[in-house]
C-alpha cells in the first residue's frame, strides 16, 4: 500500500506492508522516543498523537495515518521540555522510559479537557504505566504545570 504522512511536519513517502503498525514505520524513520512497552496497549508508552489526538502507535496500522499528521515527542520539543522541567522540579521523573508517551498523554490532556479535577487528571492518564514510583510526584507535577498554564 503506498501511504503519504507527515511525522512532526516533514512528509513522507512510502510502500508499505498491509500490516505495518505505525510504531514500526515511525520507529523505521527514525524517531525512536517512541517506544514499544507491553505491546497490549495498555502501558501508554508508543503514545503519539494522530490527527491531533493521542493514539497508542502499538495499536494502530501505518494506513491509518495516510494522508494525516503525526506528532512524537520530537515535534513537541518546546511544550514537552516546559513540563519535563515540571517534573523535574517537583523531583517527579523516573527512569525516563515512560517519559515521552506520559508527556505526549499530559500535552493533549491540556488541550482536550476544560475540567482539571483530580480525577479526571488520573482518568486522563490512566493508561500510562510506569514501574519506577508512585504517581504523586507526576500528579503534583502536573498541577502545578496546570496552575502555571492558567488551568486551575
Amino acid at each position: 500500500m503506498k501511504i503519504k504522512v507527515w511525522i512532526n511536519n516533514k512528509l513522507f513517502e512510502d510502500v508499505i506492508e498491509d500490516d505495518t503498525l505505525l510504531i514500526d514505520y515511525i520507529r523505521a524513520k527514525g524517531y525512536k522516543s517512541v517506544k514499544r512497552g507491553c505491546e497490549t496497549s495498555n502501558c501508554g508508552l508508543c503514545t503519539v498523537w494522530l490527527a491531533e489526538k493521542p493514539v497508542l502507535s502499538c495499536s494502530v496500522l501505518a494506513i491509518r495515518a495516510n494522508n494525516k499528521r503525526v506528532l512524537t515527542i520530537e515535534g513537541l520539543e518546546n511544550e514537552a521540555k516546559e513540563f519535563t522541567d515540571f517534573l523535574a522540579k517537583e523531583g517527579a521523573e523516573q527512569c525516563g522510559f515512560c517519559s515521552p508517551g506520559f508527556v505526549m498523554n499530559v500535552l493533549a490532556m491540556v488541550k482536550e479537557l476544560d475540567d482539571f479535577s483530580e480525577e479526571n487528571i488520573k482518568e486522563y492518564l490512566s493508561g500510562n504505566l510506569c514501574r519506577c514510583t508512585g504517581y504523586m510526584g507526576q500528579l503534583r507535577a502536573i498541577k502545578k504545570y496546570l496552575k502555571l498554564k492558567g488551568e486551575l
